[in-house]
């Protein structure tokens, strides 16, 4: 869709399931994942420059530790902008949030350039699928309620609808009936965004678009019955967002990142 001339867009900025690690050798499926997250900032700011806005959906941390969480925050500051970080099943929610805090990265709910982000915490502790707990369901249906007329981004980490993979449709989101409820009575949401399935996916949904976003460390396979990765390298998603509820995104890889990922994992 194209947006007007004489509107700035906004830029917003999604990476997602970092995975970092306490130890800066880290490495998932023997992808150092603080290199590959380096290497994907390095292509948001060769190609698109800064963003207005960052959003972090989930797994920013592999092992849940205080100094992931900071390395991360480290990592974002060569943006000027404000982020948004939230939890994935990965995360410790209580120590993210401290660090969070600390990095000025807590805020949930964001009025900016004449769109609303809503973001939720659809983790649950020592669980790998997600669950929206009554309380986040009703910060979403306050946040939309307090802002009928402004086209609206929904991001949390889990996946709300099937993607056509069986090992993962078992860990999305379990609550999904409840969360749709209350997305379909504001239709001033644009987008649901998030993390979790380590791949790009476009889909549409009442009006809605569906979107996720590759991961900046190792890749899921699409499609695929069981566990499976394959070689792609780590991406981010960008977008251009109008005044008006105009709309442009799209996913870039940091395709000179070199990397040798192992196949043969059963899991991560």
């Amino acid at each position: 869709m194209t947006i007007k001339a004489d509107s700035r867009p906004l830029r917003v900025l999604q990476l997602t399931d970092p995975h970092l690690m306490a130890d800066p050798g880290g490495a998932l499926l023997g992808v150092n994942t603080r290199d590959s997250l380096s290497a994907v900032i390095s292509e948001v700011l060769d190609v698109h420059g800064q963003p207005d806005l960052i959003l972090a959906t989930g797994d920013l941390a592999q092992d849940g530790s205080e100094e992931a969480y900071r390395v991360f925050g480290e990592q974002l500051q060569v943006f000027g902008c404000q982020s948004a970080w939230i939890s994935g099943n990965h995360d410790r929610s209580d120590i993210l949030h401290r660090v969070a805090t600390r990095f000025q990265a807590d805020q949930r709910q964001i009025v900016q350039g004449g769109w609303q982000f809503v973001l939720l915490d659809s983790s649950v502790s020592g669980k790998v699928f997600g669950e929206l707990a009554p309380s986040e369901l009703d910060f979403l249906e306050r946040c939309l309620s307090q802002h009928p007329g402004t086209p609206t981004i929904v991001s949390l980490h889990h996946h709300p609808v099937d993607i056509g993979s069986d090992w993962m449709e078992k860990i999305g989101l379990q609550n999904r009936e409840a969360f749709w409820h209350v997305i379909d009575q504001h239709p001033q949401v644009k987008i649901v965004l998030w993390g979790h399935i380590h791949q790009d996916l476009e889909q549409q949904r009442r009006g809605v678009s569906l979107l996720a976003t590759p991961s900046t460390c190792i890749q899921f396979t699409a499609g695929s019955s069981d566990f499976s990765v394959e070689p792609l390298p780590p991406g981010y998603r960008w977008f251009e967002l109008g005044p008006g509820g105009e709309i442009h995104t799209e996913v870039r890889r940091a395709h000179r990142f070199e990397f040798t990922l192992d196949q043969n994992s059963s899991g991560y």
